[in-house]
């Protein structure tokens, strides 16, 4: 079975508490881990008015901001079949990235924008940008992702916000969202032929009709390659951040599986686990985890703000952060294979 494993966060630095920068040594943080599909380097290739990201095999207008000004979902959806009509950059295979795409570019070692160093693209806004994918949660939302800073979250479809339209069908870095029905402003159900919706393409790796293995105390991820506790609640209680590292810590020298190598996961690890066609947990509907909490802290640090740490919002699938020395989320450990 071939597995494919998130990929990096582009997080190389580890930060204290106090978001001050340490060394990464023992300190079990992302950055010292930095697990995932390595980026390339370089890792995008202008080819005129457009670029090849050579991590993804998906291309991107150089422009980031094609449009100028703010739109709805929908409109932002209709100005890409303009744009197809059209041959815009000389194709006319265009349209809105889904949520997994659109993280694709995310970097969690930039900010202002979140984007890889060295990066070609021009003219990025510091706001949000629309995806593809609906909201399960509420699907009169769509999600979205702020290129200041990296966060995931979801607005309502008649609002204002950008889009930055994307073509390929990518290789094998990126997996579905899960997402396979299509929805109206008002959240209402609609055909997915031409809407031009992440339901209607499905762009990524299938999921396994049997994604999860148990194996004891622990769950294998036939995806990723990732095994999980079954248990998804280590503390039992919320923990500040340096407390879920020391809580793991103490689970490795359990040999807890019979295994050491335990740690907490990075914000796309924790990210892999959404299915974005359900919510309450946004799991995959056949999962066979026990004492799901709603937030999860992640290993990577805020760059944006390096005394805050990622958590993934499991009931909404979103990604946000939280302050490191406050006892607000859960630990959820992960081992790679």
């Amino acid at each position: 079975m071939q597995l494919h494993p998130p990929i990096q966060t582009g997080q190389t630095d580890c930060y204290d508490t106090y978001g001050q920068k340490i060394a990464c040594e023992d300190s079990s943080q992302d950055g010292e881990f930095r697990f995932g599909v390595t980026w390339p380097e370089p890792r995008f290739e202008v080819m005129g008015s457009t670029v090849l990201d050579l991590l993804t095999s998906l291309t991107w207008p150089i422009n980031a901001n094609i449009n100028d000004f703010p739109l709805t979902w929908q409109e932002a959806l209709d100005l890409i079949k303009e744009m197809n009509r059209e041959e815009a950059f000389g194709f006319s295979d265009w349209r809105l990235p889904n949520r997994r795409e659109m993280h694709s570019l995310m970097s969690y070692e930039t900010k202002k924008p979140s984007l890889p160093l060295n990066h070609p693209f021009k003219n990025f806004f510091l706001g949000w940008y629309w995806t593809s994918t609906s909201a399960a949660i509420n699907t009169a939302y769509a999600w979205y992702i702020h290129m200041e800073g990296a966060r995931m979250f979801y607005g309502r479809k008649d609002q204002y916000y950008l889009l930055w339209p994307v073509r390929g069908t990518g290789n094998q870095s990126i997996q579905k969202t899960g997402q396979s029905k299509c929805y109206n402003t008002m959240g209402e159900e609609i055909p997915c032929i031409g809407s031009g919706q992440d339901g209607e393409f499905c762009h990524g790796i299938n999921f396994p009709g049997e994604r999860f293995a148990i194996k004891g105390s622990e769950v294998i991820d036939q995806l990723t390659g990732l095994t999980w506790l079954c248990d998804a609640d280590l503390s039992g209680m919320p923990v500040s951040w340096p407390d879920a590292l020391a809580e793991v810590a103490k689970l490795n020298a359990r040999e807890v599986g019979g295994r050491q190598g335990w740690r907490l996961p990075n914000i796309n690890e924790l990210e892999s686990l959404v299915d974005c066609s359900q919510h309450s947990p946004a799991l995959p509907v056949s999962h066979p985890f026990t004492n799901l909490k709603d937030i999860y802290w992640s290993s990577t640090t805020s760059f944006f703000e390096t005394d805050w740490a990622w958590a993934l919002y499991l009931d909404k699938g979103a990604l946000g952060v939280g302050y490191k020395r406050e006892k607000n989320f859960y630990i959820w450990p992960v081992a790679s294979g």
